[in-house]
């Protein structure tokens, strides 16, 4: 194969529906950058405390027990590491393919996303890919648009089904592969899984639904369980009880309690602040062609929220015409790892189509990722960003 704080007020939603389009001047930050070459400091235990490290993050987080599931039988999710339904966690997530542009905003039901991707496409402007575990009784996703094949690549360590709106060319030798299944809106025989609203222009107006997605995927023949294509493992978790605070690195574990990403995505701007009350990063944008604030799943309500967010960084070419190409596997490069309130330097790597992205820290222990939803934000080597 060709490797090439939460916001419930819905007048937040309300502000970003008449924001968008009147263009705002808004500085930049000024934040401080890491260093990212501090010896490491090797831990006693994968989650030794280090009582030089002292703890940032609420006394209530650590002490919550998650031991037993909330109803019998349920099971832990591999995605989240929450308890969930065991027909939810033998279900195949999906992935979808959504625009993150000033024409395609508000998003709905982002918030429900158990991992979500960016990345840049062409022209600078960034795509996100939502990965839904428990999607079959959502009503409105989106909106979606088009797919570039590296978020495919990201897509296959879940073994999860991709939904977008067509795609250019270079693409389709990928969607060809007998093991790619997809749900093209493009094509006539999976039309029924998109449709649109009158809120907005097109291209900017296309959303599917859980159920109308089953459909599609039940007609197409498509399996709803696990093909055994993926590694059996993914993510390594540590449960709510007994977070990874990170202290176990003592001095190379940085405070992180605001993640700049405007130096890697110039036209989103966004960024991330820690809420020392539940332990979450709340993500903003100052987003091009809107107001500056929080970003809102018009679904609900609420603000995008993550526990853990995962940065790498990634070689790239340009294919012509703004099309960029990433290298998502075959290869070792660097990133960082924020949970709880700090950073550590990590690297990453993904041996195969279907095989997991794996992070490492600076001692060569695979990373623990603490309970909850995850952000992985794919930077073009060269570019930065800032935290303090």
């Amino acid at each position: 194969m060709k490797k090439i704080k939460i916001h419930l007020i819905l007048i937040a939603v309300l502000m970003i529906l008449t924001a968008c389009g009147q263009e705002e001047d808004i500085p930049d930050p000024i934040i401080s950058e890491p260093d990212a070459t501090s010896p490491a400091v090797t831990p006693s235990s994968p989650l030794a405390p280090d009582s030089a490290s002292p703890d940032i993050i609420s006394p209530d987080i650590i002490s919550e027990d998650d031991s037993q599931p909330p109803r019998e039988g349920m099971v832990r999710s591999r995605l989240t590491n929450e308890w969930v339904d065991p027909d939810v966690a033998d279900t195949r997530p999906i992935a979808v393919m959504i625009p993150n542009e000033s024409g395609a905003i508000p998003h709905y039901s982002l918030s429900q996303a158990s991992i979500v991707y960016e990345a840049n496409v062409e022209g600078r402007m960034t795509r996100l890919m939502a990965i839904y575990e428990d999607w079959q009784d959502l009503q409105k996703i989106g909106n979606v648009r088009s797919l570039r094949a590296y978020y495919a690549y990201w897509a296959f360590e879940w073994d999860a089904f991709l939904v977008h709106l067509g795609g250019p060319f270079f693409i389709n030798e990928l969607i060809e592969e007998p093991d790619t299944q997809n749900v093209d809106g493009m094509l006539n025989s999976d039309a029924a899984a998109i449709f649109r609203t009158t809120d907005r222009s097109s291209p900017h107006n296309a959303y599917v639904s859980g159920s109308g997605l089953k459909s599609i995927i039940t007609r197409k023949g498509y399996s709803l369980n696990y093909r055994g294509l993926t590694d059996g493992s993914h993510f390594r978790f540590t449960t709510k009880k007994t977070p990874n605070t990170l202290s176990q690195y003592g001095k190379d574990a940085k405070s992180a309690i605001y993640i700049d990403m405007s130096g890697c995505y110039p036209l989103t701007r966004c960024y991330f602040e820690y809420n020392e009350e539940d332990g979450l990063y709340y993500r903003s944008q100052h987003l091009s062609g809107c107001s500056d604030g929080p970003h809102i799943d018009a679904a609900n309500g609420q603000q995008l929220t993550f526990k853990n967010i995962l940065i790498q960084n990634t070689k790239y070419e340009d294919l012509g015409e703004g099309y960029l190409a990433f290298q998502c596997h075959d290869t070792t490069r660097d990133g960082w790892f924020f949970t709880n309130g700090r950073g550590i330097h990590v690297k990453w790597e993904k041996e195969s189509d279907y095989g997991a992205t794996r992070y490492y820290d600076d001692n060569g222990n695979e990373i623990i990722l603490n309970t909850g939803k995850t952000m992985i934000c794919i930077v073009e080597e060269g570019d930065n960003f800032t935290f303090r």
